[in-house]
Protein backbone atom coordinates (compact mmCIF):
# COMPACT_ATOMS: atom_id res chain seq x y z
CA UNK A 1 0.00 0.00 0.00
CA UNK A 2 1.45 3.51 -0.98
CA UNK A 3 0.97 6.35 1.62
CA UNK A 4 1.46 9.98 0.63
CA UNK A 5 3.29 12.02 3.19
CA UNK A 6 3.16 15.85 4.31
CA UNK A 7 6.07 16.69 6.81
CA UNK A 8 5.13 20.40 8.24
CA UNK A 9 8.61 21.72 9.05
CA UNK A 10 7.21 24.76 10.58
CA UNK A 11 9.20 27.45 12.61
CA UNK A 12 7.50 27.80 15.92
CA UNK A 13 6.93 30.94 17.59
CA UNK A 14 8.30 30.48 21.56
CA UNK A 15 5.49 30.52 24.29
CA UNK A 16 3.09 31.76 21.29
CA UNK A 17 0.07 28.50 21.26
CA UNK A 18 -2.28 30.56 19.60
CA UNK A 19 0.47 32.09 16.92
CA UNK A 20 1.77 28.22 16.26
CA UNK A 21 -2.16 27.07 15.67
CA UNK A 22 -2.36 29.47 13.11
CA UNK A 23 0.39 28.71 11.68
CA UNK A 24 -0.16 25.17 11.82
CA UNK A 25 -3.55 25.51 10.18
CA UNK A 26 -2.19 27.64 7.24
CA UNK A 27 0.59 24.98 6.54
CA UNK A 28 -1.83 22.26 6.47
CA UNK A 29 -4.27 23.91 4.28
CA UNK A 30 -1.15 24.73 2.08
CA UNK A 31 -0.55 20.92 2.10
CA UNK A 32 -4.26 19.83 1.72
CA UNK A 33 -3.35 21.01 -2.04
CA UNK A 34 -1.17 17.93 -2.31
CA UNK A 35 -3.95 15.71 -1.04
CA UNK A 36 -1.13 13.82 1.64
CA UNK A 37 -2.52 10.46 3.21
CA UNK A 38 -1.06 11.51 6.13
CA UNK A 39 0.40 14.77 7.23
CA UNK A 40 3.23 15.04 10.40
CA UNK A 41 3.54 18.07 12.29
CA UNK A 42 7.13 18.64 14.98
CA UNK A 43 7.99 18.55 18.31
CA UNK A 44 5.89 20.49 20.83
CA UNK A 45 5.00 22.76 17.93
CA UNK A 46 2.39 24.67 20.04
CA UNK A 47 4.80 26.38 22.27
CA UNK A 48 8.20 25.18 21.62
CA UNK A 49 10.76 24.82 24.21
CA UNK A 50 9.44 27.28 26.17
CA UNK A 51 9.43 24.88 29.35
CA UNK A 52 9.71 27.46 32.26
CA UNK A 53 6.28 28.73 30.87
CA UNK A 54 4.65 25.48 30.67
CA UNK A 55 2.41 25.30 33.71
CA UNK A 56 0.29 28.92 32.02
CA UNK A 57 0.41 27.33 28.35
CA UNK A 58 0.41 23.16 28.23
CA UNK A 59 -2.92 21.86 27.28
CA UNK A 60 -5.02 20.28 29.96
CA UNK A 61 -5.59 16.72 28.95
CA UNK A 62 -4.68 17.68 25.27
CA UNK A 63 -8.09 18.92 24.68
CA UNK A 64 -7.05 22.17 22.51
CA UNK A 65 -5.09 20.31 20.31
CA UNK A 66 -7.53 16.73 20.24
CA UNK A 67 -10.37 19.46 19.00
CA UNK A 68 -7.73 20.59 16.20
CA UNK A 69 -6.96 17.65 14.71
CA UNK A 70 -10.37 16.28 14.98
CA UNK A 71 -11.68 18.68 12.91
CA UNK A 72 -8.41 19.25 10.52
CA UNK A 73 -8.70 15.55 9.80
CA UNK A 74 -12.51 15.49 9.24
CA UNK A 75 -11.65 18.79 7.01
CA UNK A 76 -9.45 17.58 4.95
CA UNK A 77 -9.54 13.39 5.16
CA UNK A 78 -6.37 13.29 6.21
CA UNK A 79 -4.62 11.21 9.09
CA UNK A 80 -2.43 13.14 11.55
CA UNK A 81 0.73 12.25 12.95
CA UNK A 82 0.57 15.47 15.58
CA UNK A 83 3.71 16.18 16.61
CA UNK A 84 3.49 16.45 20.39
CA UNK A 85 2.05 19.14 22.64
CA UNK A 86 2.81 19.62 26.08
CA UNK A 87 -0.21 17.64 27.99
CA UNK A 88 -0.68 18.85 31.43
CA UNK A 89 -2.17 15.22 32.77
CA UNK A 90 -1.93 14.49 36.87
CA UNK A 91 1.56 12.89 36.01
CA UNK A 92 2.73 16.35 35.37
CA UNK A 93 2.80 18.09 32.44
CA UNK A 94 4.18 15.42 29.18
CA UNK A 95 5.57 15.65 26.07
CA UNK A 96 2.52 13.81 23.78
CA UNK A 97 2.16 13.19 20.84
CA UNK A 98 -1.54 12.66 19.41
CA UNK A 99 -2.40 10.67 16.10
CA UNK A 100 -5.90 11.35 14.47
CA UNK A 101 -7.06 9.33 11.23
CA UNK A 102 -9.01 10.64 8.38
CA UNK A 103 -12.54 10.06 9.85
CA UNK A 104 -11.21 12.17 12.67
CA UNK A 105 -11.01 9.28 14.97
CA UNK A 106 -8.47 9.48 18.09
CA UNK A 107 -5.83 6.61 17.09
CA UNK A 108 -2.70 6.55 19.27
CA UNK A 109 -0.76 8.57 21.14
CA UNK A 110 2.65 8.52 22.84
CA UNK A 111 4.28 10.60 25.74
CA UNK A 112 8.06 11.10 25.53
CA UNK A 113 9.52 8.22 27.28
CA UNK A 114 13.24 9.77 27.45
CA UNK A 115 14.05 13.24 28.53
CA UNK A 116 16.68 14.84 27.43
CA UNK A 117 18.54 16.79 30.05
CA UNK A 118 20.56 18.78 28.24
CA UNK A 119 17.73 20.91 27.18
CA UNK A 120 15.93 20.44 31.48
CA UNK A 121 13.06 18.25 30.21
CA UNK A 122 13.73 16.28 33.26
CA UNK A 123 13.38 19.54 35.15
CA UNK A 124 9.78 19.98 33.82
CA UNK A 125 8.45 17.70 32.02
CA UNK A 126 7.36 13.60 33.79
CA UNK A 127 8.35 11.22 31.62
CA UNK A 128 5.89 8.77 29.29
CA UNK A 129 5.53 4.75 30.53
CA UNK A 130 3.85 3.28 26.98
CA UNK A 131 5.04 2.05 23.60
CA UNK A 132 4.04 4.82 20.61
CA UNK A 133 1.80 2.04 18.98
CA UNK A 134 -1.16 2.37 16.27
CA UNK A 135 -2.85 1.34 13.12
CA UNK A 136 -3.92 4.06 10.54
CA UNK A 137 -5.62 2.26 7.28
CA UNK A 138 -4.77 -1.44 8.82
CA UNK A 139 -1.22 -0.88 8.89
CA UNK A 140 0.96 -0.73 12.55
CA UNK A 141 3.00 2.25 12.57
CA UNK A 142 4.99 3.59 16.05
CA UNK A 143 5.50 7.28 17.11
CA UNK A 144 8.46 8.27 18.51
CA UNK A 145 10.31 11.83 19.88
CA UNK A 146 13.33 13.24 19.19
CA UNK A 147 15.69 12.17 21.59
CA UNK A 148 14.37 8.68 21.30
CA UNK A 149 16.12 7.63 18.45
CA UNK A 150 19.15 7.23 20.41
CA UNK A 151 18.19 4.50 21.87
CA UNK A 152 18.24 1.88 19.29
CA UNK A 153 16.71 -1.01 21.80
CA UNK A 154 13.37 1.41 22.00
CA UNK A 155 13.06 1.72 18.69
CA UNK A 156 13.56 -2.28 18.12
CA UNK A 157 10.65 -2.67 20.68
CA UNK A 158 8.47 -1.33 18.18
CA UNK A 159 9.53 -3.08 14.76
CA UNK A 160 9.25 -6.32 17.01
CA UNK A 161 5.60 -5.55 16.70
CA UNK A 162 5.70 -5.84 12.92
CA UNK A 163 6.03 -1.88 12.72
CA UNK A 164 6.22 -0.97 8.93
CA UNK A 165 6.93 3.02 9.97
CA UNK A 166 8.29 4.78 12.26
CA UNK A 167 7.17 8.40 12.76
CA UNK A 168 9.56 10.61 14.19
CA UNK A 169 8.86 14.17 15.62
CA UNK A 170 11.64 16.60 17.02
CA UNK A 171 13.54 19.85 18.18
CA UNK A 172 16.60 18.56 16.60
CA UNK A 173 19.32 21.09 16.97
CA UNK A 174 21.36 22.13 14.07
CA UNK A 175 24.82 21.58 15.76
CA UNK A 176 24.01 17.85 15.90
CA UNK A 177 22.72 17.84 11.88
CA UNK A 178 24.87 14.96 11.05
CA UNK A 179 23.85 12.54 14.39
CA UNK A 180 20.24 13.17 13.23
CA UNK A 181 20.95 11.89 9.27
CA UNK A 182 22.95 9.35 10.66
CA UNK A 183 20.66 7.99 13.05
CA UNK A 184 17.95 8.41 11.26
CA UNK A 185 19.58 6.12 8.36
CA UNK A 186 20.35 3.16 10.90
CA UNK A 187 17.27 3.15 12.56
CA UNK A 188 15.32 2.43 9.16
CA UNK A 189 18.47 0.28 8.05
CA UNK A 190 18.62 -1.82 11.14
CA UNK A 191 14.94 -2.50 11.57
CA UNK A 192 13.81 -2.64 7.67
CA UNK A 193 11.13 -0.48 7.86
CA UNK A 194 10.16 3.58 6.53
CA UNK A 195 11.39 6.32 8.92
CA UNK A 196 9.36 9.60 8.65
CA UNK A 197 11.31 12.29 10.90
CA UNK A 198 9.61 15.44 10.91
CA UNK A 199 11.94 18.64 12.72
CA UNK A 200 11.41 21.95 13.40
CA UNK A 201 13.27 24.81 11.56
CA UNK A 202 14.04 28.14 12.95
CA UNK A 203 15.46 29.11 16.23
CA UNK A 204 14.24 30.05 19.78
CA UNK A 205 16.16 32.07 22.45
CA UNK A 206 18.39 29.25 23.26
CA UNK A 207 18.87 27.28 20.02
CA UNK A 208 18.90 27.32 16.07
CA UNK A 209 17.00 24.01 15.22
CA UNK A 210 18.10 21.76 11.55
CA UNK A 211 15.20 21.33 9.98
CA UNK A 212 16.20 18.61 7.14
CA UNK A 213 13.26 16.46 8.17
CA UNK A 214 13.57 13.02 6.02
CA UNK A 215 11.55 10.56 5.17
CA UNK A 216 13.84 7.26 4.63
CA UNK A 217 13.44 3.65 3.19
CA UNK A 218 13.86 0.25 4.41
CA UNK A 219 17.16 0.19 2.96
CA UNK A 220 18.25 3.16 3.75
CA UNK A 221 17.79 5.25 0.64
CA UNK A 222 16.69 8.89 1.16
CA UNK A 223 13.30 9.38 -0.28
CA UNK A 224 12.72 13.30 0.59
CA UNK A 225 14.99 15.75 2.73
CA UNK A 226 14.57 19.21 3.61
CA UNK A 227 16.58 21.62 4.00
CA UNK A 228 16.87 24.48 6.76
CA UNK A 229 14.23 26.62 6.57
CA UNK A 230 10.00 26.20 6.92
CA UNK A 231 8.70 24.05 4.17
CA UNK A 232 6.44 21.51 3.49
CA UNK A 233 8.09 18.17 2.55
CA UNK A 234 6.59 15.81 0.12
CA UNK A 235 7.05 12.14 -0.39
CA UNK A 236 5.18 8.64 -0.96
CA UNK A 237 6.19 5.28 0.58
CA UNK A 238 4.89 2.11 -0.51
CA UNK A 239 4.85 -0.36 2.21
CA UNK A 240 5.19 -3.26 0.22
CA UNK A 241 9.53 -2.12 0.22
CA UNK A 242 9.20 -3.56 4.03
CA UNK A 243 8.13 -7.08 3.02
CA UNK A 244 10.77 -7.05 0.40
CA UNK A 245 13.81 -5.52 2.52
CA UNK A 246 13.00 -8.36 5.51
CA UNK A 247 12.13 -11.44 3.10
CA UNK A 248 15.63 -10.63 1.38
CA UNK A 249 17.84 -10.09 4.89
CA UNK A 250 15.56 -12.28 7.34
CA UNK A 251 17.49 -10.04 10.97
CA UNK A 252 14.34 -10.69 12.81
CA UNK A 253 14.35 -14.59 11.92
CA UNK A 254 18.20 -14.28 13.07
CA UNK A 255 17.91 -12.92 16.07
CA UNK A 256 19.20 -14.44 19.07
CA UNK A 257 17.40 -12.29 22.21
CA UNK A 258 18.37 -15.44 24.63
CA UNK A 259 22.21 -14.38 24.39
CA UNK A 260 21.84 -10.61 24.41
Amino acid sequence: MKFKIACLQMDIAFGNPEKNYHAASRMIDMASSQKPDIVVLPELWTTGYDLANLDGTADEGAQEAKVFFHEAALKHQTHFIGGSVANKTEAGIENTMLIFDKEGEFAGKYSKLHLFRLMDEHLYLAAGKDKGLFSLDGHKFAGLICYDIRFPEWVRAHALQDVEALFIVAEWPIQRLEHWRALLIARAIENQCFVIACNRAGADPNNTFAGHSMVIGPWGDVIAEGGEGEEILFAEIDLDQVKEARSKIPIFTDRRPELY
